[in-house]
């Protein structure tokens, strides 16, 4: 049984190449990134497990995996375990979906600056749900939501935006009461129209952006170091205003379980799934996606192995970046004290049991690869492995120092796509 195609198969193949071109433009993360994803579960992590087929005799070692956040094959148990604890906290009330897009114009400058920018992004979004969500003209509730934030397009360019999962309702000004969102036969996509939406998010991020700039935390390097000029930065902010940006809202879930099961396609997302790739040859890659420009047709694209990792590696975070956080009565701070109080204003009585299993956790969703299975043979395919021997964990060989440039300071030609 051939092995199927991995993306670290593609960073094996075009490592060379990628590093003669852009190794000089990699931050610290970046590098890690690459290195992780390669040694996932291979003899350099070390191993702890030997096990062997009762059917056709085949051995192999359980190799150690790299827990790195961008890597496809280690989200699963992490997504398994986030859910379960996200499962206690749902109420019995409808929830929306609300996306969050930045434009097209501000994407090299957020590129430059992901840090300040993304963390912007979260801001603005999560204050346009709360102060639209607490006018009486739309709820006057404060809501509760949870925001994800995801770098990507289907075809692994960067495209930057907040997917929220937001209540469609929430606590009244005094706490006193549980306020319902507007009930309507049409089951409208949200308690505020879309446009109010896009133009509160525009006004609050350009406006939040603008103060950021002036007090010099933005950096501008490689083709964008014209823009420390004030009058070009103003210029790029005006081109970027001209159209309404992209806010939408989809229909409120049928229930609360749907919550859990969507959120599972959004949370720990990486750039692509393993399960997207379709071929690997002659230094070329090609995988599966979906054109959203051509009524979402699915595609196949190719792509150097070399490019494929330069897009793939767009999407590092940050160290220590925060991508899933909470806002209003879901704030960390006193998320529980609220719940509680949530609870009993809609006569909930106790905290919802668990009733997702840890095989349903790990379902493969987009994006995403489930955990292997610890007992499938990769020769015969059959459920046969059993465990013969059980090694001590070895140390993973010790990383090369990196060389790294800041986020201020990466080459603008890494992004360069021309």
């Amino acid at each position: 049984m051939r092995a199927p195609l991995e993306v670290a198969d593609v960073f094996r193949d075009g490592e060379a190449r990628f590093l003669a071109q852009y190794g000089h433009t990699l931050s610290r993360e970046q590098r890690q990134v690459l290195r992780a994803v390669i040694r996932c579960r291979t003899a350099q992590l070390g191993g702890h497990v030997v096990q062997q087929c009762d059917d056709c005799g085949h051995q192999r070692i359980q190799y150690n995996s790299c827990r790195n956040r961008h890597c496809p094959k280690c989200q699963a148990m992490a997504r398994a375990v986030w859910l379960e604890k996200r499962e206690s906290e749902l109420l019995p009330v409808p929830y929306f979906h609300v996306v969050f897009t930045l434009p097209h114009e501000l994407g090299p400058l957020a590129l430059q600056n992901k840090r300040v920018v993304y963390g912007i992004l979260f801001r603005a979004a999560a204050q346009t749900l709360l102060e639209i969500a607490a006018d009486p003209k739309y709820l006057g509730a404060k809501i509760g939501c949870l925001m994800v934030l995801h770098t990507w397009g289907q075809n692994l360019m960067h495209h930057p935006h907040v997917h929220a999962i937001v209540t469609g309702g929430g606590l009244s000004a005094d706490g006193s009461r549980w306020i319902h969102g507007k009930q309507s036969k049409r089951r409208k996509p949200f308690f505020a129209p879309g446009k109010v939406l896009s133009r509160v998010f525009r006004g609050k991020f350009i406006d939040s952006l603008k103060r950021t700039f002036r007090s010099g935390k933005l950096g501008f390097h490689g083709r964008l170091k014209s823009l420390g000029d004030e009058t070009a930065f103003e210029q790029l902010l005006n081109k970027s205003v001209r159209h309404d940006w992209v806010v939408y809202a989809k229909r409120p879930f049928s229930s609360p379980a749907c919550v859990l099961k969507y959120l599972a396609r959004y949370t720990h997302r990486v750039a692509i799934s393993n399960r997207r790739l379709v071929e690997l040859r002659n230094g070329r890659v090609r995988f599966r996606y979906k054109d959203y420009s051509d009524d979402q047709q699915s595609k196949v694209l190719p792509l150097s192995s070399s490019e494929f990792i330069r897009r793939f590696l767009m999407h590092t975070l940050p160290s220590r970046f925060v991508r899933i956080r909470y806002y209003g009565f879901l704030a960390n701070r006193y998320r529980n004290e609220r719940l509680e109080k949530c609870r009993h204003l809609l006569g909930v009585t106790s905290v919802p049991a668990s009733t997702t299993t840890a095989k349903e956790s790990q379902t493969p969703v987009e994006n995403s690869d489930p955990a292997p299975s610890p007992k499938t043979c990769p020769a015969c395919g059959r459920q046969s492995l059993v465990i013969i021997d059980v090694v001590s964990p070895a140390r993973p060989l010790p990383l090369q120092r990196p060389y790294f440039l800041t986020d201020r300071t990466i080459n603008s030609n890494y992004f360069d796509t021309s």
